[in-house]
């Protein structure tokens, strides 16, 4: 018999992603005070530097020049997510709420993905996004 005691669910598992490194959060910030292009690249660049900073790829779909070069980023930034959920605990089910900053990455680019899959006549995927986000967090992304 074991001296550990047993640990009970106490409901819904909510993950909650890890915050970016603070350099990564520094150079997203300084790129977007920047404007135009110019700060498309920017972010590019950051990007490119730490592609697993899931700030940084919502950032950039917001900044697409058009909609599939915005579909794309989200949809990296959407894989990226599912990527870091599942080495952070997630395992396919549970909460990643928006309340939680360090998510909002993920998030946005599930909800850009699925604004831009509308927008190219793909329903089904626009629908899934849709459904996979009130998955996620029922309350929706409150303040978003």
């Amino acid at each position: 018999m074991s001296d550990q005691p047993i640990q009970f669910s106490s409901g819904i598992p909510t993950t909650v992603l890890p915050a970016p490194s603070p350099i990564d959060a520094e150079r997203l910030a300084a790129a977007l005070e920047l404007d135009g292009e110019v700060r498309r690249s920017a972010v590019a660049d950051v990007v490119a530097a730490s592609p697993r900073f899931l700030a940084g790829w919502a950032e950039l779909g917001d900044l697409g020049r058009d909609t599939i070069e915005r579909y794309a980023a989200y949809r990296v930034g959407y894989h990226r997510g599912l990527d870091t959920l599942r080495a952070s605990g997630w395992r396919g089910s549970g909460y990643v709420r928006w309340a939680e900053p360090t998510n909002r990455g993920f998030l946005r680019s599930l909800r850009g993905l699925g604004e831009m899959a509308a927008i190219i006549g793909e329903q089904d995927e626009a629908e899934r996004c849709a459904q996979f986000l009130l998955q996620l967090d029922p309350t929706g992304l409150a303040n978003s």
